[in-house]
This record gives structure tokens, C-alpha cells and sequence, in this order.
């Protein structure tokens, strides 16, 4: 891992996305590879409390009073130090990189500082892309430099190891500006499992499945509660939550995020060259 820019010298800006950068990608990419990087853990240890006032909007699933919880990158020899329900990880942490257009990179570079900045570092490391991969489109053979925001265990929104179920039930109870906490942990899971047939995550899918059966045991309750009350409380009953993938994540916020930005994708790029669809 470094803090060092290597676009100084090569000329080209990568970005490595592990959360919802995956399925939200950044503006202004003209090229998308899956893979992994390594010495590194993917956990929900960082808050997500409101974002500042717009243009500043950012990802956020929860408020000051009950923040939500995204993902983010330890170092594995920190992490290897710490008591975790969740005691293995997978060696690669598979994400996507992207490359940012040369004459957009600054432009990019700023989008993403009011993105992702809050309780993030920029640091650097190297992608490998997967197998299958068009040679063509890597910028040289093995694994290269790409961005990444980490959020460090010294940042205040850090909150380090928790009780799967604990964790489970607060991602399930907490909304932001940005949408419910557990789409946005639903929909990380199905990313992640169409990168490839090895790009699952135990700790997602543990928690997404936790999540799931508080979902059931609350329609449960709301089914019983409709029996008791009679049909009129059934007709007045809040709809109950359905899991969503990326698309729908991405619809319900995208005019949430980029009301006060002009960004998009770059149009050079063929939609063939991707190995996962993205709305």
C-alpha cells in the first residue's frame, strides 16, 4: 500500500471500488476490469451518519441518532490482531477497477473527495484483474496501481469488530438520505457474487443473510398483527421490506447523488467489454 500518485508517471488514473463503487461506478470512466486486491479485509465497520449540506451529498444510510454502517478495507495484519466473530477472510478482496478519462481525472478526483472523503483516506495499491480479462485493456501485465479509500481504524467513524446479530439488526433498522441500510448491504452481495464464481464475501453474505431473517421474522409479526387487528389494519399496514438489487439501488439514488453534477459515463466505452451489467 502506498500514498503515492502513480498517475505522475504512468499517465493513467485507476480507481479500485469494493463497496458501492461496484455498482455506482464513478463519472467518466472509459474502461471497467473485475479482480482483487490483497492484504486486505472487507468489513461494515464504518459509519454512515448524514452527509453535509448538498452540492456535498454522499452515501449515507443512517442519522447522527442512529448512524448505518458501509464497508470498508483493514489492513490484514491489523485486522489479524483483533477479536472478530467473523474469524477467516477470503485472501483477495474482489472489487472493480475503473480508468478515468486523462482529461477528467481532476474533475473525477474532486467528485469522489466529496463522495467518499468523509472518514476515508486515499491510499494506493495494486489490482489484479481477473482471468479472462482482455490483455488489451489492462495497462500492462500483472497487477498495477489503483486508488483506494480506506476507511482507517484512527478515523471517528471507525467502529472496529461487532456481534454479527447486533450488527445484523442495526444495518436492518437504519435509513439515511441515501436509503435503507440493508439495500445497500443487498445489493453489495449481488455485485459481488456476479464478478465471478469466487468473488463472494463470507462476512456479506453472513450478514445479508442475518438480515433476511429479521426481514421474515418481521413480516411474521406484521402478518399476526393484521390477523389480530382485522382487514383494516391490513390495508393500512406500511408495505414490507423486499430485497433489491444494484439496479434498483442505483435508480433510487441516483437522482439523490448527481443532482448537482454533470457527470457520465464515458461514451467511448463498449457496453461488450463488461463483465457485469450496470444500470
Amino acid at each position: 500500500m502506498s500514498v503515492e500518485d502513480p498517475s505522475a508517471q504512468t499517465g493513467e488514473f485507476w480507481l479500485f471500488g469494493y463497496g458501492s463503487l461496484i455498482w455506482k461506478p464513478p463519472p467518466h470512466f472509459d474502461r471497467r476490469i473485475p479482480g482483487w486486491v490483497t492484504g486486505y479485509v472487507r468489513r461494515f465497520w464504518q459509519v454512515a451518519d448524514l452527509p453535509p449540506p448538498p452540492p456535498n451529498s454522499q452515501d449515507h444510510r443512517g442519522t447522527p441518532e442512529a448512524p448505518g454502517r458501509v464497508v470498508t478495507l483493514i489492513s490484514r495484519s491489523y485486522w489479524e490482531q483483533l477479536t472478530d466473530h467473523h474469524d477467516a477472510a477470503p485472501e483477495k478482496v474482489w472489487g472493480v477497477a475503473y480508468r478515468i478519462t486523462p482529461d477528467r481525472v481532476a474533475e473525477v478526483k474532486q467528485y469522489l473527495d466529496i463522495r467518499e472523503i468523509n472518514g476515508y483516506t486515499i491510499h494506493y495499491t495494486p489490482f489484479f484483474p481477473a482471468p479472462g480479462v482482455d490483455p488489451e485493456l489492462v495497462p500492462q501485465h500483472g497487477p498495477f496501481q489503483t486508488l483506494v479509500y480506506i476507511g482507517t481504524p484512527d478515523n471517528d467513524q471507525f467502529v472496529g469488530p461487532q456481534d454479527p446479530q447486533q450488527l445484523a439488526e442495526h444495518i436492518y433498522r437504519s435509513e439515511g438520505p441515501s436509503g435503507l441500510n440493508r439495500d445497500y448491504l443487498w445489493a453489495l452481495e449481488q455485485a459481488l457474487d456476479e464478478l465471478s464464481p469466487e468473488s463472494g464475501d463470507a462476512h456479506v453474505t453472513d450478514l445479508s443473510n442475518r438480515v433476511r431473517a429479521i426481514a421474515a421474522r418481521e413480516e411474521e409479526k406484521e402478518k399476526k398483527k393484521r390477523r389480530s387487528t382485522g382487514p383494516d389494519a391490513e390495508i393500512m399496514s406500511p408495505p414490507l421490506p423486499v430485497r433489491v438489487g444494484p439496479e434498483q439501488v442505483l435508480q433510487r439514488e441516483q437522482q439523490h447523488h448527481e443532482q448537482h453534477h454533470d457527470f457520465g459515463r464515458a461514451s467511448s466505452v463498449d457496453e461488450q467489454e463488461e463483465t457485469e451489467k450496470t444500470s
